[in-house]
């Protein structure tokens, strides 16, 4: 019951934060429509935020939770000021070093995720992408030290701060779009303006939180080699060597979708993330939701050796994925034109521009079942630091998806995009659950099929 109240806390917050970010996208659709500058906005906003899912809160996280539990559990929670003190300094330097490489490398690096843009007809669009990537690099520190406090946060079951500073973002970036952009030579990139105050406000938040609970990391009186030496957070870097691995392969996938949209129609990039953002709306709120309140307590149920609360709290995690999932899946794809119609097509977002969207949105609403059970299935190895096995599963999963990916994009496009990202998706989740199963890590509870029957007669109604 703590937990689902936990989960109902962080989802309830969650809820506002897609709210206002469905809000931003909305105004940016009527502000900037779907074109080959809202494009160049979208490509370089990625790639801080790829960077950030792979570094912060994919690795870092997955590696740092578990660990930093189980040194709560052995030495207390004044044992462990030097373990966050160090850990948050190896983190400021590596990233401050990453930042600095990123912004003097940005043509390179937007070459990497959308070589479309490098057409000679294409280089205001390839120029602006440049600009606005080197402006936001930045974003990938403040959100890596914000996901390091979201993890010291969540471990101290202190979850509403966490999940309430996204909308921050969001609405940094609706002020930029109404009171900044209008007075720049070149609009679209107050959003990048909003982008950076956003990620400045989240980190200050959490940071606020942590001097609360009187954990803020001691950065000045902490000596880098200490913080290397330490062998705690070595074991952490050996543990987000596979993680990063893990976390990489799946958003390889993400990576190849964008560069192919570059070179798709005009807009292929802004009608993909348009519907990426309708997706991630019950992604967000029910699967990452769930796997952040489901990870530090798999990590406890492992540590005190407890394997049938461990196995439990995942069948509890599945039913409850399954309950809000499939009802979200069948919406999206029954609903699909009137939302995006609804939400945004207004003002330079055409008609088109919504069927585009759509179409793309169609493809996810497929897989959404299986992306949201990955979030729930990958914390049961995670939770036990065997990183392997989700590393060698999402690297399958990769090849999986390419493949249907080209197949498919000459057929349907864009479309094709989302629809090979859903069926990459449910192969992860399917292989995940076999394995977790197959190696004894979880006993599916009784019931389940009274509970499916239940659920299929929900869903035709």
């Amino acid at each position: 019951m703590a937990l689902f109240k936990s989960a109902a806390v962080i989802s309830g917050l969650t809820l506002v934060s897609r709210i206002s970010g469905l809000a931003r996208d909305t105004l940016i659709a009527r502000t900037f429509g779907a074109g080959p500058i809202t494009d160049a906005f979208w490509v370089a906003f990625r790639i801080p935020n790829l960077l950030r899912r792979l570094f912060a809160e994919g690795a870092f996280s997955q590696a740092f939770v578990p660990i930093l539990g189980a040194s709560r559990q052995k030495h207390g929670d004044e044992g462990i000021r030097p373990l966050l003190d160090r850990v948050a300094l190896l983190l400021t330097a590596v990233l401050t070093l990453l930042v600095i490489v990123g912004i003097v490398a940005a043509p390179w690096v937007v070459t990497l995720i959308a070589s479309g843009l490098r057409d000679h007809s294409r280089g205001e669009e390839f120029a602006a992408a440049v600009s606005m990537t080197r402006f936001m690099f930045p974003y990938i520190l403040f959100m890596s030290l914000a996901a390091f406090a979201t993890g010291v946060l969540n471990t101290w079951r202190r979850f509403a701060i966490p999940a309430f500073t996204p909308v921050l973002l969001n609405l940094s970036m609706i002020a930029s779009c109404l009171w900044i952009s209008p007075r720049l030579g070149l609009p679209i990139f107050g959003l990048a303006i909003g982008v950076m105050i956003g990620g400045v406000l989240q980190l200050a938040v959490q940071w606020a939180e942590l001097a609360h609970i009187g954990l803020t990391p001691r950065l000045l009186k902490t000596r880098l080699a200490q913080a290397w030496s330490d062998p705690t957070v070595k074991r952490i870097i050996r543990q987000m060597g596979p993680a990063t691995l893990g976390v990489s392969v799946a958003q390889v996938s993400l990576l190849i979708n964008t560069n192919i949209a570059t070179w798709l129609k005009p807009g292929s990039v802004t009608w993909l993330s348009l519907a990426d953002r309708l997706m991630e709306f019950p992604t967000a709120l029910l699967g990452v939701e769930l796997g952040t309140v489901l990870l530090p307590s798999l990590a406890k149920h492992h540590s005190d050796a407890n394997p049938g609360e461990y196995s439990a709290l995942l069948d509890w995690g599945l039913r409850l994925a399954c309950l809000l999932s499939l009802p979200a899946a069948v919406a999206l794809w029954l609903l699909a034109l009137p939302m995006v119609s609804t939400l945004y097509q207004y003002g330079k977002f055409s008609i088109n521009d919504a069927l585009q969207t759509r179409d793309a949105l169609l493809g996810y609403s497929v897989g959404l079942f299986g992306i949201i059970l990955v979030k729930i299935l990958a914390p049961g190895f995670y939770a036990r630091q065997m990183l392997k096995t989700p590393v060698k599963v999402a690297f399958v999963t990769v090849l999986v998806t390419q493949a249907f990916a080209w197949t498919l994009m000459w057929r349907i496009g864009h479309a094709g995009l989302t629809l090979a990202t859903s069926i990459g998706a449910t192969f992860n989740a399917a292989m995940l659950f076999a394995l977790l199963v197959r190696r004894k890590l979880y006993a599916p509870q009784p019931g389940w099929g009274l509970f499916f029957a239940r659920l299929v007669v929900a869903l035709g109604v």
